[in-house]
């Protein structure tokens, strides 16, 4: 349950003595200064030299500035996913990765070439979002239908599902020789992002938007159906909602990067270990530090065996998994 519990007025369903947190404090202001100096940090790093070379410059433009656009953007997203999600969940252990999304991602992106010979970026974001929305419903619906007596079991129980999805994506790609196109995906490398394949990503700036204009009513419904019914809302719908923007998120990101994992559980699972759970004043400090943390994944990857590059999602997914084992201990001592 959330820790900012109002008292809310039936005549006018609004809280009575509810105080957001503060959002522009000197901590926010600290962390916005850090993340800047990560993405300069980014834009220098890299084998090319953009400084001794004549077309340094427009190589800087052209790869440099687009890839660390897409690093912001994409920890924007992800992080965004995992807190809507651990919100309509009511479970901090629940993000893309443990419930499955984005193994169903991967299988909408093997469907679509297996109906299109050389899909375009748009038909491959299509097939990623849709599968996406339809498996995060289908473990909604499994959620609502099972009466689990421990929060553990629900992640447990969607990596389980993810672990099905991945294996059906691994025979449909075998059978018909499309495996590196699956291997590709589940790198989950910002190598490729130059000028040109990265400006989908923008779509995430305006489901970010509507996240945060949905924010109130996401916060109500993550007090649980009886709640949010009692004060007006309309929960399935909202439900429905926000498993919209988280798939629309994902499938973007699957399509343009491939895999990310734990990202969308370190963040959210940090800020509100501090902020509590209210959505909207969370949101800003969930931004920055998901494009803080794989940023600095992503200046790892490139340094830690240069020149050559290690797969960003191979870091991402070291810390995410040793953060998830910390989360479950803790849990574990609270009861």
């Amino acid at each position: 349950m959330p820790k900012n519990k109002a008292s809310f007025n039936t005549q006018a369903d609004k809280p009575q003595s509810f105080q957001r947190p503060k959002i522009w404090t000197r901590s926010f202001v600290i962390a916005i200064f850090i993340v800047g100096a990560l993405a300069v940090v980014s834009l220098f790093t890299g084998v090319y030299d953009i400084q001794g070379q004549e077309d340094g410059v427009d190589m800087f433009f052209i790869t440099r500035v687009p890839r660390t656009l897409a690093l912001m953007l994409t920890g924007a997203a992800m992080s965004m996913s995992g807190l809507v999600m651990q919100l309509i969940t009511q479970n901090r252990l629940v993000e893309p990765t443990t419930t499955g999304t984005i193994e169903w991602a991967g299988l909408g992106l093997i469907f679509v070439y297996l109906i299109f010979p050389a899909p375009s970026l748009m038909l491959r974001m299509a097939g990623a979002i849709i599968f996406s929305f339809v498996g995060t419903m289908i473990f909604y619906l499994f959620l609502r239908r099972v009466k689990l007596h421990s929060s553990i079991i629900v992640p447990i129980i969607g990596m389980m599902l993810g672990a099905v999805i991945s294996a059906i994506s691994t025979f449909v790609g075998l059978a018909f020789q499309m495996s590196q196109n699956i291997e590709t995906w589940f790198m989950g490398s910002f190598a490729p992002i130059q000028i040109g394949r990265y400006e989908y990503l923008w779509i995430i700036v305006v489901i970010n938007i509507l996240i945060f204009i949905f924010a109130d009513r996401l916060t109500i419904a993550g007090l649980g159906e009886d709640t949010a019914k009692s004060l007006g809302i309309n929960y399935n719908v909202i439900v429905i909602l926000g498993t919209g923007f988280i798939a629309m998120a994902v499938g973007v990101v699957a399509a343009v990067i491939g895999n990310l994992p734990f990202l969308g559980l370190i963040v959210p699972n940090i800020v509100s270990m501090y902020r509590g759970d209210d959505l909207k004043t969370n949101l800003p400090w969930v931004y920055l530090l998901g494009m803080g943390t794989i940023m600095l994944c992503d200046i790892i990857s490139r340094t830690i065996i240069m020149p050559f590059e290690v797969p960003v999602s191979l870091i991402l997914g070291t810390m995410g998994s040793i953060v998830f084992i910390i989360v479950l201990l803790k849990q574990r001592r609270h009861r």
